[in-house]
């Protein structure tokens, strides 16, 4: 068994792999670890290159493009590992940003995923969308980060270089460790793309294992670069996904009134979005709720299955407050002040 196999997920990201893959391999590869290309199907000469380029590293080929979610999924079920670190392929790592994970993983086997500091690769002073200094998520649904709410990423002056349990560890780069993985289940493949991690990490809590943010890991993350933020399937994934969350996962009695609210709060965005143009969006949205609504018995069965995880040390650490509210109404738009 490997220790550690750092797993990334590519699909028709030559450059990126061109760009990022010899870092990764200089500052991660030696006895205990593993670099694994995953190949999503990709069609630009990914896996030749990387093949040609990079005979140490594992290839891994996929017929065609599983999502985010289901391609990690059939490349983990492939690996036999101690630990799982999933990154990004449009992720610049730096000297030392390994060891602290696998060390805090090592130290503390009640974790189950743990991340990095996420900063911006083109604004190196600053936080990345995803993931910033830890995640957290609200009453609502609504993801947010320690360094970036809604839109808005705050500079890096290291108020949260601080180690803390999170609600969950971002995607782009995650340490799992493969027995909670396991445990879990992996990722749910239906959501494709996009809150998977969280909806993985939200069942963490419910098995009583934690989630946690290291400062002392530092990575830089292009982002956007596989589904552009201004995608409208980006945003019909994100919407539709959030439903497929909050009904997997909330608690009985507070399951019909947040996904009532949760649909209201989504029609308004609906609005905001026709006022701004943007009909792509709206259609993004309204076909998010009728994918949802098709997949309601499917989610009951994942529901069913989700509760038989639950102990009695779940930790609570679900922010119950509406980021909307907050961010739009109240004017708050950095972590800190959202909390206070």
């Amino acid at each position: 068994m490997t220790k550690t196999a750092i797993v990334i997920l590519n699909w028709n990201g030559i450059g990126f792999l061109k760009m990022f893959l010899g870092v990764v391999v200089k500052y991660s590869m030696d006895n205990e670890t593993l670099v694994c290309v995953a190949d999503n199907g990709s069609t630009d000469g990914s896996p030749e290159w990387v093949a040609e380029n990079f005979s140490e590293v594992k290839l891994i080929k996929m017929d065609k493009n599983h999502g985010f979610a289901g391609g990690y999924n059939l490349a983990i079920n492939q690996l036999d590992a101690k630990y799982f670190v999933l990154l990004n392929s449009d992720i610049e790592v730096t000297e030392n940003w390994l060891h602290p994970l696998v060390s805090f993983m090592d130290n503390n086997p009640d974790v189950a995923s743990c991340q990095p500091k996420i900063l911006s690769y083109y604004q190196k002073d600053h936080f990345e969308h995803a993931g910033a200094a830890g995640c957290f998520i609200d009453k609502y649904g609504y993801p947010f980060c320690r360094g970036r709410i809604i839109n808005k990423t705050e500079k890096d002056n290291g108020q949260y270089d601080n180690q803390i349990d999170v609600f969950w560890s971002s995607g782009a780069c995650m340490i799992v460790r493969s027995e909670a993985w396991k445990k879990c289940g992996g990722f749910d493949a239906d959501f494709f793309a996009h809150m998977e991690e969280i909806d993985l990490c939200w069942r963490f809590h419910k098995a009583g294992y934690r989630v946690c943010f290291l400062p002392g890991s530092v990575i830089y993350h292009i982002g956007g670069g596989t589904l552009s933020y201004s995608s409208s399937f980006k945003t019909y994934l994100n919407f539709r996904n959030s439903l497929f969350l909050l009904y997997k996962n909330l608690p009985d009695n507070k399951l019909h009134t947040i996904l009532f609210i949760r649909r209201i709060l989504d029609g308004l965005a609906a609005i905001y979005f026709l006022m701004q143009g943007s009909l792509q969006s709206v259609r993004a949205v309204w076909k998010a709720h009728m994918d949802y609504n098709k997949a309601i018995n499917e989610l009951r069965e994942k529901r069913k299955a989700v509760s038989k995880l639950e102990t009695d040390h779940i930790q609570d650490s679900i922010l119950n407050k509406s980021i909307v509210f907050e961010f739009y109404i109240k004017g708050n738009k950095t972590y800190n002040s959202l909390i206070s």
